[in-house]
């Protein structure tokens, strides 16, 4: 998704050697299911936005160039857990579907065209892109709130998107889904030989309900969030569909951990940005965590769904994670980035 707001000030955690990583044996990943995935896969590359490089989740990578990428996003769990070790992540926070064929600028620079990672012995690619595109959730979250005040049990939102009878949020995903479609025929050509896995989003809003000191959206607004993120969601799955590409559904099996669901259960940051958690509106380690045994279990051919068990265990580790962030010694010059973050990104 778009990091809009004091992106520049994040990308003072480059400063901290202490949190760069080296492969995925050191992603914090939950453990192996007992059933093994149907192929083996020895060379994994990994696409996509800001929802797959996952900001803030501890810890930074070091070397993803102010793309955020996290050492324990989605990606490096899911290598951990196949024991691939050929792998490479150029997720960047951002992206949209023309960032993988041209080159994206970031604060500290600019990242190469997300298709130069792919190479013809690639045997495994996950793409998580599309939201990014028209700028759709981007102008979800800078308009929503703002129009809470103005009709607290109604839907401003919807009706501020909503011109002439059409729907204009709806209408750019549709053209979307064509957008991604083209960015999975292309893969196929690049890698030919690779099993490729389009990664839709999970929920940010309940089916039901409403949590506004987390999304300050009006009422009648969070069932319009959610009829866009099932509109995305389904743009996922079609271009999947069109391409000859897996789908992956993490919308459905995330009902339950979305940002109004307790601490432990949610897997998205509601509107609070956490230094020690996950950038606001974005993934928690729970969600990547999720989204990773869910893909291992997709590969595996077993049924893509998470136990509460599973859940306790992602809630585990991500309060280690977090203990970990927060002991980490941080210069006086990095802390007061972080202190100039927080105060931009607030909504």
């Amino acid at each position: 998704m778009k990091l809009s707001r004091a992106v520049a000030a994040f990308t003072a955690l480059a400063t901290i050697g202490a949190v760069s990583v080296a492969g995925p044996a050191q992603a914090a990943a939950p453990d192996r299911s007992p059933v093994a995935p149907k192929a083996s896969y020895s060379k994994y590359v990994a696409l996509g936005d800001s929802y797959t490089s996952a900001p803030l989740v501890p810890l930074p990578e070091l070397l993803s160039l102010g793309c955020l990428r996290s050492t324990s996003n989605y990606p490096k769990q899911l290598a951990a857990m196949l024991h691939i070790y050929r792998f490479t992540d150029v997720s960047c926070g951002g992206a949209d579907t023309t960032h993988m064929t041209t080159p994206q600028s970031t604060p500290l620079g600019v990242a190469a065209p997300q298709f130069d990672a792919l190479t013809p012995d690639t045997d495994l690619v996950t793409v998580g892109i599309g939201g990014n595109d028209f700028g759709v959730f981007g102008r979800i979250i800078d308009t929503c709130p703002k129009l809470r005040d103005s009709d607290t049990t109604g839907a401003p939102c919807k009706q501020h998107f909503t011109v002439d009878g059409v729907d204009t949020l709806k209408a750019d995903i549709t053209k979307t889904q064509t957008r991604i479609t083209a960015v999975v025929k292309a893969v196929k050509v690049k890698a030919p030989k690779a099993t490729v896995v389009l990664i839709g989003y999970p929920k940010i809003a309940p089916e039901k309900g409403t949590c506004p000191a987390i999304l300050p959206f009006a009422d009648g607004d969070y069932g319009y969030l959610y009829s866009i993120e099932q509109a995305l969601n389904k743009a996922v799955e079609g271009a999947a569909k069109a391409a000859g590409a897996q789908y992956l559904d993490t919308f459905g099996p995330s009902t339950g951990h979305d940002a109004c669901a307790p601490d432990g259960q949610a897997w998205i940051q509601g509107k609070d940005l956490n230094l020690l958690r996950a950038f606001n509106y974005h993934p928690r380690f729970e969600g990547q965590a999720g989204v990773a045994l869910l893909t291992y279990k997709l590969l595996s051919g077993t049924p893509a769904t998470v136990t509460a068990d599973e859940q306790a265990r992602f809630a585990r580790q991500a309060r280690e994670l977090s203990t970990k962030a927060q002991n980490t010694p941080l210069p006086q010059a990095y802390q007061a980035s972080l202190n100039r973050l927080r105060t931009g990104a607030q909504r």
